[in-house]
């Protein structure tokens, strides 16, 4: 009776093997939703709409992106758990940084959807790294110049960053506690006004990503003096990574492919494939550059490795932040 039990699993096993590979031949055959915290015309945005129009070609089929922001990634995250209840990878969510770096520990026991449970990584789309950048007459051509300085300045310097929790607020906190910089964050409404403020000298110091500093670096106002990434990036060799100077301090915002729980491994893995071979054209390279993005080769689970590494480093720096703000 249990040879016939086991080999009665194991058939069934097999046939829902076969099925989702049968699925996955066919797929997709109707339009694909991409569910996207980024506001419209954000960077993550136009990356996201950049691999969209690419697999919408690959597939034949329309890809509809649906803008979801607000409340730190909640909105987005709620969307896509309710409507990928089918679970046959028809929606899709393309999720950022902070909503598993920063959102579970300011929402710790508030979220009504288990981000661990409720979504499967698919693939890496790209890694926005924050840059630290000054104002153009502060005396400091390199990222050990700046910590000198801000070391011997009465009272210390104050950096900006788009939004208080924001990875580029958390990585100006990074940057800190590993350099011992004596610097401080001040809140600004937003990356423009942050920039603004540090193109006009109020604020010395900003970290923020290459798309954001875009403006002030082209008119000259602002100078980069170092970027949050493993190592110099490919298109911009003559800035230095932080990590040369401050060993750790690495960071950037992303942007991660997620699939609902239950989707099919062999769907995944089809989805996986077709991103990876998006994010490796060259036209889609250019395009990213231009956006300060750099992807990833990743496979799904490569790709969960890392979100599960991003949390480690980020929950203990976000709840070191909100335990500052309330001591305030």
């Amino acid at each position: 009776m249990k040879m016939q039990w086991l080999k009665a699993l194991g058939v069934a096993a097999a046939a829902i093997v076969a099925s989702g590979a049968a699925q996955a031949q066919d797929y997709p055959n109707k339009p694909v939703t991409f569910i996207t915290p980024a506001a419209a015309g954000n960077s993550p945005d136009v990356v996201t709409r950049i691999v969209a129009d690419k697999l919408s070609q690959i597939w034949k089929q329309q890809i509809v992106v649906l803008n979801r922001p607000g409340a730190g990634g909640l909105i987005a995250a709620q969307a896509a758990a309710a409507s990928g209840v089918e679970k046959d990878g028809y929606t899709l969510y393309m999720t950022q940084a902070s909503t598993y770096t920063v959102l579970p520990v300011m929402q710790e026991g508030k979220m009504n959807v288990d981000l661990q449970k409720a979504f499967a990584p698919v693939g890496m789309v790209g890694e926005q790294p924050i840059a630290v950048a000054v104002n153009k007459d502060v005396p400091a051509n390199s990222v050990k110049e700046l910590i000198d300085l801000a070391n011997k300045t009465k009272d210390g310097m104050l950096f900006g960053a788009t939004n208080r929790g924001g990875q580029a607020h958390l990585t100006g906190e990074l940057f800190r506690d590993l350099s011992k910089a004596n610097v401080s964050f001040v809140h600004a409404a937003g990356a423009a006004a942050t920039l603004n403020d540090v193109i006009a000298g109020r604020i010395p110091i900003m970290f923020e990503g290459l798309a954001g500093l875009a403006p002030g670096l082209q008119g000259g106002g602002v100078k980069a003096l170092g970027v949050a990434a493993q190592k110099r990036l490919p298109n911009l060799p003559n800035l230095p990574a932080i990590n040369e100077t401050v060993p750790g301090a690495v960071s950037s915002g992303w942007i991660v492919l997620m699939a609902p729980a239950g989707v099919s491994d062999a769907i995944i893995q089809k989805l996986n494939a077709d991103l990876r071979k998006v994010v490796a054209m060259p036209d889609v390279i250019e395009r990213f550059h231009q956006l300060g993005t750099y992807s990833r080769d990743y496979t799904p689970a490569q790709t969960g490795e890392f979100m599960r590494s991003e949390e480690k480093l980020w929950w203990p720096i976000v709840r070191e932040v909100n335990k500052a703000q309330a001591a305030k």
